[in-house]
């Protein structure tokens, strides 16, 4: 864990920002909510990074994903980067959107 994740994190602002997400449970209102705190760019940038990660997890080559997600270089191996030593946090939101998006299986 580096300084500024442990700083930033102690901030009663982010608090509420983590507690503001976790309190939102459809996806009408979490759609509605970014689009109130971030700009149209920022969401297309955050999903984009989103993207490259999952990409990056499934064995894709950096100049495919810089195609695909129109994201830098430099942006990639940083996310990269975060994937294999930061906080599990691209990992851990892949892997539940992975799972609420599988079927149940079949007994046949």
């Amino acid at each position: 864990m580096t300084q500024e994740y442990s700083k930033v994190w102690k901030d009663k602002n982010a608090q509420q920002l983590v507690e503001a997400l976790l309190s939102i449970s459809d996806k009408l209102t979490m759609q509605n909510f970014l689009r109130d705190v971030m700009t149209e760019k920022e969401i297309v940038e955050i999903s984009a990074r989103l993207e490259a990660a999952r990409m990056l997890m499934d064995g894709k080559k950096y100049t495919e994903i810089v195609d695909k997600t129109k994201l830098s270089s430099r942006t990639v191996a940083r996310i990269s980067e975060w994937l294999k030593n930061g906080c599990n946090g691209y990992e851990a939101a892949l892997k539940s959107v992975h799972h609420k998006h599988m079927s149940p299986a079949r007994s046949d």
